[in-house]
C-alpha cells in the first residue's frame, strides 16, 4: 500500500489518498487528539441519474424516478440481518442518505470504530433484493414520500425547482412519487446497483484519529475487486430561461415561507470552477449579512426574521443558482426588494471595502470546517465526486479578488431568469 500524502503547510492539514486496484477512492485524515471518529462510503448516483448507458450499450436505461433513494434503503437488509442492529451493538451511530447526485453511507463513534469499518463496507457490498422484501419498502418509502408533500420547507423548495429548470431532473423529488416506486423490482435494483455501485464510482472517506496505514491495510482486505465501468449519464438540454417566475401553494402553517433562486447558465453537465464556488460563497455570505444595505432595508421594514434567512449555492452537474430563503409576511415584497438590490450591484458592483469583509468571513467559517471530522468527511467526499482538491478550495479563496467576483455577477443574478416560490397559510 502506497498512499499519497497531500499537505497544505500553511494550514497545518494534511491527508492521504489512494486508488485502490479494486477502484475505490480512498481518503484518510488523521485528527490527532479526536475523540470522535467518522466515516462515510459514497456513490456518485443520485436521483438526477434517472437515464444512463454503459460504453457497451447501444442505448439508454430509463429507471423510475426515486430509484436511487430506494436502493439507500434497501441495502441496509441482507441475508445477515439489518445492518442498523450490526452498528448499535459496536456502539455506533449510522446513517445514509440519498440526494440529488449521490448516496452516502455513514457513522461515527468513538470506539471500536475498526468493526464498524467492516460493518459498512460489508453491507455496502453485498445487495439482498428479493420480491418480497422490495415490495415490503415499498409502503415505508411511499408513507415517507407523502411526509415530505407534507413539509412545507421541502415543498417550498421542489416547487421552486420546478419553476427554474424545464428539462433538467434536478427537479423531480429525490423519492420520486408513490407512482414512479410502483414500478421498482429487484431487477432494475440490482441493474442500478451494479452500474452506479462499482468501486470505480465510489469513494470511502475515513476522519479520526486513526492510523492511516493500518486503514489502507483493513480496506484492502475487505474491497472485492471491479471492473471498471465507463457510464454515460444522459442530461437533456437545460434553457437559460425559467418556466415559471412565480409559484405559490397554500399549506396549514402559521407564517409564509419562501424561496427565490437565480438560475445561472450552464452548459449540459458542466460543473462550475472552484473559483466560482469561492465568488459564489463570498457573494452569499455579503448579500446575508447586517452590514449589506439589502439586508437592512429586509430586516428595517420586518419583512424577515434574523434566524430564518439564509442564502445557498444550489450546483450540481448542469445546474447551478443562488437560493433565498426564509419566513416573510410579505414574499413578493421582499423577493421586490432583493431583485433591486441584484439589479443596483450588477450596475455599480461590490465595492473592494465589502468584498474584503465578506472574504474574511468566509475564510474564517472554512477554517471552522477543519474542527469537525464529520465536515471534513463530507466536503471531502463531494470534491471527490466533483473532480476538485480539498485544499484548492483555500488556495483560490485566498487570491480572490473583487474584481473576479464583479466579473462574474451577470451570470449569477439575473432578474429575467428568477423564481419566486411560496408556501402560504392557507387563510391567505
Amino acid at each position: 500500500m502506497n498512499p499519497k500524502r497531500i499537505s497544505h503547510y500553511s494550514l497545518g492539514e494534511e491527508y492521504f489518498y489512494m486508488k485502490h486496484p479494486a477502484g475505490l477512492d480512498i481518503y484518510v485524515y488523521p485528527k490527532k487528539g479526536y475523540s470522535s471518529k467518522y466515516a462515510i462510503l459514497g456513490t456518485n448516483f443520485g436521483s438526477i441519474n434517472n437515464k444512463f448507458k454503459l460504453k457497451n450499450k447501444e442505448s439508454y436505461t430509463e429507471v423510475p424516478d426515486g430509484i436511487a433513494h430506494y436502493l439507500e434503503h434497501k441495502l441496509f437488509e441482507n441475508k445477515n440481518g439489518d445492518a442498523f442492529e450490526l452498528f448499535a451493538k459496536t456502539g455506533a451511530s449510522a446513517n445514509a442518505y440519498t440526494s440529488f447526485e449521490k448516496t452516502a453511507y455513514l457513522f461515527s463513534c468513538t470506539e471500536n470504530f475498526e468493526n464498524s469499518l467492516n460493518i459498512l463496507l460489508d453491507f455496502v457490498q453485498s445487495p439482498y433484493f428479493t420480491k418480497e422484501n422490495v415490495e415490503k419498502e415499498r409502503g415505508i418509502i411511499a408513507q415517507e414520500i407523502k411526509m415530505y408533500q407534507d413539509s412545507p420547507d421541502w415543498k417550498v423548495l421542489i416547487n421552486l425547482l420546478n419553476a427554474l429548470y424545464i428539462n433538467h431532473p434536478v427537479k423531480i423529488d429525490i423519492a420520486g412519487s408513490v407512482e414512479s416506486i410502483s414500478r421498482i423490482t429487484p431487477e432494475i435494483l440490482y441493474e442500478c446497483y451494479n452500474t452506479f455501485y462499482n468501486l470505480h464510482n465510489m469513494a470511502l472517506c475515513i476522519v479520526g484519529d486513526v492510523d492511516y496505514e493500518k486503514m489502507f491495510e483493513l480496506v484492502d482486505k475487505k474491497l472485492t475487486y471491479s471492473n471498471p465501468l465507463e457510464i454515460t449519464r444522459f442530461f437533456p438540454f437545460e434553457p437559460p430561461e425559467v418556466a415559471n417566475s412565480f409559484v405559490s401553494e397554500a399549506f396549514d402553517i402559521q407564517a409564509s415561507v419562501f424561496n427565490l433562486g437565480f438560475k445561472e447558465n450552464l452548459k449540459t453537465g458542466q460543473r462550475i470552477s472552484t473559483e466560482d464556488s469561492v465568488n459564489t460563497d463570498i457573494l452569499l455570505y455579503y448579500l446575508t449579512s447586517p452590514s449589506c444595505d439589502m439586508y437592512k432595508e429586509l430586516l428595517s421594514k420586518e419583512l424577515i426574521n434574523i434566524s430564518s434567512f439564509s442564502a445557498q449555492h444550489f450546483e450540481g452537474p448542469g445546474y447551478s443558482s443562488l437560493i433565498f430563503s426564509g419566513e416573510s409576511s410579505q414574499p413578493e415584497k421582499t423577493s421586490e426588494i432583493i431583485q433591486n438590490y441584484v439589479q443596483k450591484i450588477l450596475t455599480s458592483g461590490i465595492d473592494s471595502k465589502s468584498f474584503e469583509r465578506a472574504k474574511k468571513a468566509v475564510y474564517g467559517k472554512s477554517m471552522s470546517v477543519f474542527n469537525s471530522v464529520s465536515s471534513i468527511a463530507n466536503i471531502l467526499l463531494d470534491f471527490a465526486f466533483s473532480g476538485k482538491g480539498f485544499f484548492e478550495y483555500m488556495d483560490v479563496l485566498e487570491n480572490s479578488s473583487s474584481e473576479n467576483l464583479n466579473k462574474c455577477l451577470k451570470e449569477k443574478l439575473q432578474n429575467d431568469r428568477s423564481a419566486l416560490s411560496v408556501v402560504k397559510p392557507n387563510d391567505v
